[in-house]
């Protein structure tokens, strides 16, 4: 897979109205991501952005993401609803490792708004890193998007995130620590997640590591 190309760039808007059932709001510190997941619908609406290149490839941080979230919740006088953090563009993928926007947003959650409803949901295993700032929130679950146990082929479909394997232990660590943690079987792909055994035996890894609750998603 080619390198991912990371830069920087800057946002007027950090709370924004989502449609996504369930949720008010979302919160995407980059732009881009870097897994190149075969199966992602992201490239389809990239006829709306102004980014150039093929999606999978890039990637580009939010570096004021933090302040105008601050700003944004400093001027509320109530904060209700639920907020996903993490929906087009993956708050964990790589470029997180160095630029800490996602981290920095839990920051000022948790001095902010502690109580505010986040769900995070990513292919990560550095979620694992913020243990201690999610803790400090009040009400706060974290998801791990899986589509295979077989880390070999999770490495074929999405060769630029961490393998189930990774995701299944970072998943044990955070329940571990008495977060709540789900999954999203997302897409279930047709001869590979629906494969004979396969569902059963990661529903069996995923309950294995304390996740809670699993939801499915079509292709």
């Amino acid at each position: 897979m080619p390198e991912t190309a990371v830069s920087v760039t800057y946002c007027k808007t950090a709370l924004v109205r989502t449609g996504i059932p369930g949720y008010r709001y979302c919160l995407n510190p980059y732009v881009g991501c870097s897994h190149g997941c075969r199966y992602c619908y992201a490239d389809t609406v990239l006829r709306f952005s102004d980014y150039q290149g093929k999606w999978g490839e890039y990637a580009s941080a939010k570096v004021n993401f933090p302040e105008v979230l601050r700003r944004e919740l400093m001027r509320k006088r109530s904060l209700s609803g639920k907020i996903i953090v993490g929906t087009v563009t993956d708050a964990y993928q790589p470029a997180e490792e160095k630029f800490r926007l996602t981290r920095s947003s839990l920051e000022i959650f948790a001095e902010e708004w502690p109580h505010a409803e986040l769900d995070l949901l990513t292919k990560s295993d550095l979620v694992v890193r913020d243990v201690d700032v999610l803790k400090r929130l009040k009400s706060c679950s974290v998801g791990f998007t899986v589509t295979t146990p077989d880390d070999d082929a999770a490495s074929v479909l999405e060769p630029g995130a961490a393998v189930p394997s990774a995701r299944l232990l970072a998943a044990k660590r955070l329940a571990a620590e008495g977060l709540h943690v789900w999954a999203f079987i997302a897409p279930v792909l047709p001869g590979v997640s629906d494969a004979p055994g396969v569902l059963r035996e990661l529903i069996s890894d995923l309950k294995g590591a304390g996740v809670r609750e699993v939801y499915l998603d079509l292709l």
